[in-house]
């Protein structure tokens, strides 16, 4: 794969008429992109029915006044009862810790849950249930198809607890106006 096209640690940002339900207006963090295919989470889409600390109970681990009300989100359509915590490079986590650029990382373990609700767990986390994955050379056919834009990520979109306006942040950070996109691609 030619390096240019490794989107780790990237926003993908769906475009209108993406034709799948669980991606409209989704706003995907890439934390893995190579010849093998692609792994992101979703980061603007809460879930309606799971907190953390239903998260935690469930996993018998004691929460605190620090998730307390804290979303779980859904990260995609793929592993959906498997849980993964976006976070901040604060936090050094076992070596099963995915470090994906200087800013973020990813942890798939319960360890991070446990030091999460004892307080020393990363100071940024974005809590989610499944992922979005990609097949070899799928996500390149995607953008190919203009089912999405990139933009680097940015830990203010990623982190912000105001899940409705992340999508259109990610596409002001390019300069693009969610009013004027279309669903129509075009090729010059």
């Amino acid at each position: 794969m030619d390096k240019a096209m490794d989107l780790s640690g990237k926003l993908l940002i769906a475009m209108p008429g993406i034709g799948d339900s669980r991606f409209d207006k989704s706003v995907i963090f890439v934390c893995a992109h190579s010849e093998e295919g692609a792994m992101g989470i979703i980061v603007n889409k809460p879930s309606d029915d799971v907190k953390l600390d239903d998260l935690l109970e469930h996993l018998d681990i004691e929460g605190t006044d620090l998730t307390l009300g804290q979303m779980v989100y859904f990260g995609g359509p793929v592993e959906g009862g498997r849980g993964f915590i976006l976070h901040s490079e604060d936090y050094v986590g076992n070596d099963t810790t995915l470090h994906v650029d200087d800013v973020f990382s990813m942890t798939a373990t319960r360890d991070i849950l446990e030091d999460i609700a004892q307080g020393v767990g990363p100071k940024q986390v974005l809590a989610a249930l499944g992922y979005a994955g990609w097949a070899a050379g799928q996500l390149e056919g995607e953008l190919q198809q203009n089912a999405w834009l990139t933009v680097d990520a940015d830990r203010a979109i990623v982190f912000s607890p105001d899940h409705n306006s992340k999508w259109s942040a990610a596409l002001a950070k390019l300069g693009v106006d969610p009013l004027l996109l279309s669903a129509e691609g075009g090729h010059a």
